[in-house]
């Protein structure tokens, strides 16, 4: 059995971030599909269109969020040379 040391936080860290990625991306899925799934069986009720297009609106508001959050981390590399989505303990 090894031990755990400080080194394996990074190992840690890099996967919970692609495991909550991963989630954000099957949710953004999720929720388009039934904002569009809302919409079409509105029948034209006006409350019932306002909340599918609510939905997706955050849907896609989410997905621009996350994207901007990736874009700064990728500006920030490019500005300073340090890969900050890179994840690493430096003794």
């Amino acid at each position: 059995m090894k031990i755990a040391t400080i080194e394996d936080l990074g190992t840690v860290f890099q996967s919970l971030v692609g495991a909550l990625l991963g989630f954000a991306g099957i949710a953004l899925f999720v929720l388009l599909l039934m904002g569009g799934f809302k919409y079409i069986t509105s029948g034209g009720d006006p409350k019932a269109v306002e909340g599918a297009q609510k939905t997706l609106t955050y849907a896609i508001g989410g997905l621009i969020i996350i994207l901007i959050s990736y874009l700064i981390l990728v500006l920030i590399k490019t500005i300073t040379g340090v890969d900050i989505t890179n994840f690493k303990v430096v003794q």
